[in-house]
């Protein structure tokens, strides 16, 4: 064996792998994804694009063993930078549907051509002192990498430029120079895998992996408890890197059944314990450790650990794993996490009868020792997660948590929603629009099935602590021709001012998107033609007069606890509305305050109101406001 080749350190292999892991990390899965978000492609042409690039991973994965083009593995790794890169760079322009497909189609063919290429050949550059760990190495650098905190949140243009740049930077490895020599396998004494049997343990685990991911980005909950904050991201770099590490001299030393098995057990944990999100702490410990164990064990498998006998045998084999394991396995996690919002205890039961079960018996007989260990780790941290979730359990409840048990034992829910649905007219008079994997981890979620009144999802955004109380206390005075009963007992004690406090905090953080929402709002010019001055008058003595006229009940009653008395219309000035104003720009001014409300006071919005009768208010109230305008 030449000199070269025996002191060679595998630096190759470690760079391959870092850069196609970190381009798949944290552009295909985070930066292409938010992208899309930003350019309003949702819904079904989601799920299409999406799909595009599946089909084009799934075919190159199965075609790229073939030498039909680009005969030789460094040419083909090279088109795979080439392709992947570009693909990166366009995600830069504004596209559209037709050209998303397009670009997801670059995608999906790039990384599939890359990374069956690189799991086939890797031997040729994993130096033949530890393949392995060149292997640990570079999965555990590339998750620590897409996990420091000002990469893992900067803009999609930014990760997906710093992807583009990696992968094009890659076109310079000098992989002409081919490493023929490797360090002989080790052999223990535990039986291997048979493909097929490897091929459906990776399989399960990226399965259980995609759905874990899935429902932690799609749950703020769950989300702020695993990659929320600087902290958090920095543990889960280190934990990701020394499991990475960990894997890889677990397969040197015990081989791919302890490895998988292994995996299996973090990653099962993680999603039963995903199912409550008190028990979120352990789960994002549970899930990096299982997600790197198998990436280095799905990495080394084809070139490094597969009994294949040819290179045709292994490229073969690597195509069938991504093209399975990887690209159709994750899409069918994440279809899971999309339909069910968890992963079911039945499921996890039966990826482990998958990973454990055939070679369970003889583990048990050479691994006696170690199985007694790790049931013990396991045994603790058990105990461990059951005091302190006990201890939280004990801990005195929240004003909130209070209130939320008061909506509950009142029936609220029989009359109101707490979901924003999509693409209706909810998403205008209530939204913003909700993620269900929220509501799906509540226990028990209040989403409700009927609406006799307004949707409560927001009602912390739209109504103020006053509005409510007063509401409560006599609804048909504050809302017009309102059928909700008086629930002004509830004040005899705290419970009143729990269920306030609960109410109020129903709010999305994402309020300027809805505010630029609002401001797109106008009348329409049927409902400017039809209003009815006598309409707007009788609308107003129902449902504003209240507060707005000096004998108003409402405004009588709470006079002491208002934020800003509001103005009584009769007097004026009306501080909203400029001397500028044209008597169009006047309506449709008064408009929107009807609709919408006036925020961080406790003018409430009419959103349900409709068009018509809002624009007779307004109408009626231009006209009729004594000394209305003043110049700001």
């Amino acid at each position: 064996m030449p000199h070269t080749e025996t002191r060679d350190s595998g630096w190759r292999a470690t760079v391959l792998v870092w850069v196609t892991f970190v381009y798949f990390l944290i552009f295909a899965q985070f930066a292409y994804l938010k992208r899309l978000a930003e350019l309003g492609i949702a819904g079904t042409h989601l799920q299409a694009v999406l799909g595009t690039m599946a089909l084009g991973g799934v075919l190159t994965s199965l075609l790229a063993p073939r030498k039909k083009h680009y005969p030789t593995p460094p040419s083909r790794i090279r088109m795979g930078l080439f392709v992947s890169g570009i693909a990166a760079l366009l995600t830069l322009l504004h596209l559209g549907f037709a050209t998303a497909l397009a670009v997801s189609s670059l995608i999906g063919t790039g990384l599939g051509l890359l990374t069956v290429t690189v799991a086939t050949h890797l031997r040729r550059w994993s130096g033949d002192r530890s393949p392995l760990l060149s292997v640990g190495v570079g999965t555990g650098c590339a998750y620590f990498v897409c996990n420091i905190p000002p990469f893992f949140t900067a803009s999609p243009q930014v990760q997906a430029t710093a992807a583009a740049l990696l992968c094009l930077a890659g076109l310079f490895l000098p992989l002409s120079q081919v490493q023929m020599g490797i360090a002989e396998m080790p052999h223990p004494s535990l039986p291997a895998f048979s493909f097929r049997h490897a091929l459906a343990c990776f399989t399960a685990l990226v399965w259980l992996d995609s759905a874990a991911f899935f429902i932690i980005q799609g749950t703020p909950a769950l989300k702020a408890g695993t990659w929320g904050g600087t902290a958090h991201l920095w543990t889960n770099g280190c934990v990701h890197l020394a499991a990475a590490l960990v894997g890889a001299w677990l397969l040197l030393r015990r081989g791919l059944p302890v490895v998988l098995s292994a995996a299996f057990v973090a990653l099962g944990l993680a999603c039963l314990l995903l199912l409550d999100p008190h028990r979120i702490v352990l789960a994002s410990a549970l899930y990096p450790i299982g997600v790197s164990l198998y990436s280095v064990a799905l990495v080394a498998y084809p070139s490094l650990i597969a009994p294949a006998a040819s290179v045709a045998e292994r490229g073969r084999q690597a195509g069938m794993i991504y093209a399975i394991a990887g690209w159709i396995g994750s899409a069918m996690g994440i279809g899971m996490s999309q339909n069910l919002g968890h992963v079911p205890p039945a499921f996890v039961l039966g990826s482990g009868i998958v990973v454990l079960l055939p070679w369970a018996s003889k583990m048990i007989r050479h691994r006696k020792r170690e199985i007694a260990v790790t049931a013990v780790v396991l045994l603790v941290a058990f105990c461990i997660e059951r005091a302190v979730h006990a201890t939280r359990a004990a801990a005195p409840l929240t004003q909130i948590e209070r209130g939320r048990q008061v909506y509950i034992s009142e029936g609220c829910i029989n009359c109101h929603s707490q979901y924003v649905r999509p693409n209706s007219p909810d998403a205008l008079m209530w939204g913003p629009v909700e993620s269900i994997g929220e509501l799906r981890h509540e226990r028990p979620p209040l989403i409700g099935n009927r609406r006799q009144g307004p949707d409560l999802a927001e009602v912390g955004g739209r109504r103020s602590p006053l509005w409510l109380k007063a509401h409560f206390y006599d609804p048909p005075e504050v809302s017009g021709a309102s059928i909700m009963p008086p629930f002004g007992f509830l004040f005899d004690n705290r419970r009143g001012d729990d269920l306030v406090a609960y109410l109020q905090s129903l709010r999305s953080p994402d309020v300027a998107s809805q505010l630029v929402q609002e401001d797109k709002w106008h009348l329409t010019a049927s409902a400017i033609a039809g209003a009815d001055v006598v309409m707007g008058k009788q609308l107003f003595q129902q449902r504003c007069a209240t507060c707005h006229d000096t004998e108003g009940r409402t405004r009588q009653l709470w006079q002491a606890s208002f934020k800003r008395l509001p103005p009584n219309v009769a007097i004026g000035p009306f501080q909203h509305l400029s001397a500028s104003d044209s008597p169009a720009q006047r309506i449709d001014r008064l408009a929107h305050i009807v609709k919408f409300g006036i925020p961080t006071t406790d003018m409430p919005g009419h959103e349900y109101m409709p068009d018509r009768e809002i624009a007779s208010i307004s109408l009626w109230l231009s006209r009729n406001i004594a000394q209305p305008i003043r110049n700001k």
